[in-house]
């Protein structure tokens, strides 16, 4: 086993840096910790991230090459943004991450891809956009966006044998981007189990339960009593919010040390998280009337028994 696991983040795909900036407010664990080897039993971490790095230039894309030719072993390679199809047009390109020494020109995203995914331990897609197209994989983008499974395969499988790992969130959640860091190092080169994922090729732990499951909000969903407008404390689903269907946990672990999150601040849950996002929860901001009208009979019961002395005290089941 090598002394070090060299992470390589390439965020030259189409994206905002959303995801790196995220990952900055981490705090459980965050970047310090997991760089700075500040928790027991992780593997030397050296972190080739353009939002760190104190290489910049050629400097900062020597790591790359090295990788390429097959002198930096082990590496995890880190994917932001998505993948555009640079086949669908006569000339020009869509992503450029550094250049090719020997041509001057770009090399793009998928290049980069091609030439380094086979040789990566592990590969992680962060972010929607690198996750399943996101954004720029909305119906009439002329880039032919997608995520790193489209663009690999939903099969596909690093040398280790480990799946491609997606974390999405538009932007990732800071810790959801940690942890899962985390459990990928500690799984290097030890007996830890590997990590579980779902057939979205998410992390289980996390996105195993949906956004309404966790939501503050949910007891008034259930006694049939929705918001009407912003500012209100009950559940949002009158007002477009899909809680219901996405898996996400960010009602339960907040935004940064347990506070904020899109509900809990006030935010109808637009789908981030989902494969198909946006054009799949398009509109935003719309009714989710039928959603609504499902709970009207049990609203109605659960609202009357509640409003008894008795019941609120002794039988509230």
């Amino acid at each position: 086993m090598s002394e070090v696991l060299h992470i390589l983040w390439m965020n030259g795909g189409l994206g905002c840096d959303g995801d790196s900036v995220a990952l900055t407010a981490a705090t459980q664990p965050s970047i310090e910790e997991l760089v700075l080897g500040g928790m027991p039993g992780l593997p030397r971490v050296a972190l080739h991230w353009p939002m760190l790095d104190y290489d910049n230039g050629p400097s900062f894309m020597d790591w790359w090459h090295k990788a390429d030719r097959g002198e930096l072993d082990p590496f995890v390679l880190v994917v932001e943004g998505s993948i555009a199809d640079e086949s669908n047009k006569a000339e020009g390109f869509w992503t450029g991450f550094g250049t090719d020494p020997e041509t001057g020109q770009p090399i793009t995203a998928s290049e980069w891809l091609d030439r380094l995914a086979p040789k990566a331990w592990a590969v992680l897609a962060v972010g929607t956009c690198a996750a399943y197209g996101g954004i720029h994989a909305m119906a009439g983008n002329p880039t032919g966006a997608m995520g790193v499974p489209d663009y690999l395969g939903w099969e596909w499988r690093s040398r280790s044998g480990i799946p491609i790992v997606c974390v999405p969130g538009c932007p990732i959640q800071p810790d959801n981007l940690s942890e899962t860091l985390l459990h990928l190092l500690f799984q290097y080169g030890s007996p830890e189990p590997a990590l579980p994922l779902d057939e979205s090729l998410r992390p289980k732990w996390l996105f195993e339960t949906t956004v309404h499951e966790g939501c503050d909000r949910a007891g008034y969903y259930e006694q049939d009593d929705y918001a009407e407008s912003h500012g209100s404390p009950k559940c949002l689903v009158k007002l477009g919010c899909w809680g219901q269907v996405v898996k996400c946990n960010v009602p339960k672990r907040g935004w940064i040390n347990g506070v904020g999150g899109c509900p809990n601040v006030g935010g109808i849950c637009i789908g981030c998280t989902m494969p198909g996002f946006p054009d799949k929860f398009m509109p935003f901001m719309e009714s989710q009337a039928l959603a609504a009208r499902e709970t009207r009979l049990s609203g109605s019961v659960v609202r009357v028994l509640r409003s008894i002395r008795t019941t609120r005290t002794t039988g509230d089941r």
